[in-house]
């Protein structure tokens, strides 16, 4: 796994869009798509995985009633896929981890936490293509077939109604794991430019697939930094205001626009 160390905003501009010109059709383009992590030494654990170590089952019982309970605002839901991916957007410890297609908007998430500009941060980037080829030959099909390297929503409702059936569908016992892209049912999943990874058992992590050399990058934001490339972030509109939609990230936004964090984590060596 590659590891690099940015020491300015400059080589955070560098290194995200180094080698993405596409030679044959003349245009900047990406197979990368971006997690952004306020410490450096945070892996690619899911939430599930955080909060319910102790019995992962429990995925069954949260959705379930995350479902009853929120009836109100999910009885439009049909989508399986959709349902997991807004109980995820709302903080509902699931097995899916958030990406984006913004290299950006990942190092928004990499600095907007005040209380850990003192942690270096990282900005995951993940190969699409790379990570698609360890994927059983029905869902690389799919994928060929639709001319694409992300699933839809169809796609994946197609493909496989639920998680039971997604276990089921593995070769030779072997887990995977799949990027896929919600519909835009909330402001905050569009405004993220987001997407969600996923595997096929709960227990496992996207880290730990057998997957191609040269699949994931890691781009280490030294702790001494942090606070230049948020405060440049806010000047290209990448805040919490634009990031989580409503008064909530207003008061996110205002709240970190207005503190005293320059001479704390700004200090200059005396000369």
């Amino acid at each position: 796994m590659r590891e690099v160390v940015v020491h300015s905003w400059d080589d955070l501009q560098r290194e995200i869009f180094d080698g993405v010109w596409d030679e044959s059709i003349m245009r900047y383009r990406t197979n990368c798509v971006y997690r952004g992590m306020a410490v450096e030494t945070w892996g690619l654990s899911h939430s599930l995985h955080r909060a319910c170590a102790h019995d992962l089952s429990l995925e069954r019982q949260m959705l379930r009633s995350f479902r009853k309970y929120g009836y109100a605002d999910l009885r439009g839901v049909q989508s399986f896929w959709q349902l997991l991916a807004m109980a995820q957007q709302f903080g509902l410890p699931t097995r899916l981890l958030d990406w984006t297609y913004s290299p950006l908007v990942a190092a928004h998430f990499a600095t907007e936490d005040q209380e850990l500009y003192d942690k270096d941060g990282i900005i995951w980037c993940a190969d699409i293509d790379k990570v698609n080829a360890q994927l059983p030959d029905a869902f690389k099909n799919t994928l060929k077939k639709e001319r694409g390297n992300i699933f839809t929503m169809e796609m994946m409702d197609t493909l496989c109604r639920d998680f039971d059936v997604l276990r089921e569908m593995e070769e030779e016992d072997a887990p995977f794991a799949l990027f896929f892209e919600p519909a835009s049912a909330v402001n905050r999943i569009a405004n993220q430019y987001a997407l969600f990874s996923v595997c096929s058992r709960a227990e496992t992590k996207l880290s730990d697939l057998t997957v191609e050399e040269g699949c994931f990058k890691r781009i280490v934001i030294p702790h001494e930094i942090k606070l230049e490339i948020r405060d440049k972030l806010d000047y290209i509109n990448i805040s919490e205001r634009m990031i989580y939609p409503g008064l909530d990230g207003i008061c996110k936004w205002i709240t970190r626009r207005y503190s005293n964090l320059g001479p704390r984590y700004n200090k200059r060596e005396e000369e």
